[in-house]
């Protein structure tokens, strides 16, 4: 029986909140289960519909992998010389694809760079999958598209358990939700742990603050 395995992420730009990336193992026949659903892209689907298919998502298929990348994770990648955004994503692709040990693995890649992306990955891997990468596999392929409601509904519940701890509705994390910048605005310092610290959205206002103190111990 051939496994087949698709693999999405969720959040990849947002200045709060974690990463997910997902992948899903289906067979042939399981992947017919799926067009049968009516799977799509994540960002196709109202937030009530990506609840419903993933319930019946993880009980209708070989297996499954989440796994949820914090803010500090990501912010060291950005920090470090070895890797980036594309190569942590890489990475965990890669982590995915060696536990599942899918016979195919379909990939929605976030580099422009398909190629060379697709090099890096299968240099991560321990096990033998063939590799397809493409822009907008979540909408080409039922299995990525699968892959894509299990990485939004958690990355989506992720950001709602810290809403939770704070007692602050900061919006979706995004730089351009009007909620989300007046959040950070007012509370970037008090809740450190819950920003992408290496977004430029954080860092300008870290620099304006710097300036205000350096400006006032000057006068």
């Amino acid at each position: 029986m051939v496994l087949i395995c698709g693999i999405d992420e969720s959040g990849r730009g947002p200045v709060i909140g974690p990463m997910v990336i997902a992948g899903v193992l289906a067979s042939e026949p399981e992947i017919k289960l799926l067009e049968g659903m009516k799977v799509k892209d994540s960002k196709l689907l109202t937030p009530k519909r990506r609840s419903f298919l993933y319930d019946k998502i993880i009980k209708s298929v070989s297996g499954y992998k989440i796994i949820v990348l914090p803010p500090k994770e990501i912010d060291a990648a950005l920090e470090s010389d070895s890797l980036n955004l594309n190569l942590l994503e890489g990475v965990n692709i890669a982590a995915v694809i060696n536990e599942l040990n899918p016979d195919k693995a379909y990939i929605d890649c976030p580099s422009n760079n398909i190629e060379e992306f697709k090099r890096f990955v299968k240099k991560n891997l321990t096990v033998k999958a063939e590799l397809i990468l493409e822009h907008k596999a979540d909408v080409r392929y039922p299995v990525v598209s699968a892959a894509s409601i299990l990485a939004k509904v958690t990355r989506d519940k992720e950001v709602e358990l810290l809403k939770k701890e704070i007692g602050i509705d900061f919006g979706s994390g995004y730089a351009t939700d009007p909620i989300t910048q007046e959040f950070i605005k007012k509370h970037y310092n008090a809740y450190p742990e819950i920003f992408r610290k290496s977004w430029e959205t954080y860092k300008s206002l870290k620099r304006k603050e710097g300036q205000k103190g350096l400006k006032e111990f000057s006068e």
